[in-house]
């Protein structure tokens, strides 16, 4: 018989919380205002901090970078990897709504499965990344 539910693990609240705030701290510390997005497995907004002052578009970007990390199970950078190669696929799907295809966006994985996913914007790609990477350390999470 097939089953009828299918249960999924999804990151909790305080962790959440947590990596947030890790990351909103780790940009102060490096001098940038970011807005930190953590959503559920899915994909459903579960913390978000901003750092007064950041800018305001960064907060759908970075939902977004959370979204479409957690839906496609890896970092948004290396979503782009996959598909610039591909023009046809590379438009296709940025299109889509909600989808962003650079870097800041990283999947929360417990035990090789993705719980959730932390979005970072308003900074350089690099300092976007940098500071979701401290919000995963703070949880122990890859």
């Amino acid at each position: 018989m097939t089953a009828l539910v299918v249960r999924q693990d999804s990151i909790a609240l305080e962790p959440a919380l947590a990596a947030a705030t890790a990351a909103l701290r780790h940009g102060l510390d490096i001098g940038v205002k970011v807005i930190v997005a953590v959503v559920d497995v899915g994909g459903h907004l579960t913390a978000f901090l901003r750092a007064p002052g950041a800018f305001l578009h960064s907060i759908a970007i970075a939902q977004d970078k959370a979204y479409t990390a957690v839906s496609f199970g890896m970092p948004t950078g290396q979503l782009y990897e996959l598909i610039a190669a591909n023009p046809a696929l590379r438009d296709g799907l940025i299109r889509r709504e909600r989808l962003t295809a650079f870097a800041g966006g990283f999947p929360i994985m417990v035990d090789g499965r993705v719980v959730g996913a932390i979005g970072v914007s308003g900074a350089s790609e690099a300092q976007d990344c940098a500071c979701a990477q401290a919000g995963l350390a703070a949880v122990g999470a890859s």
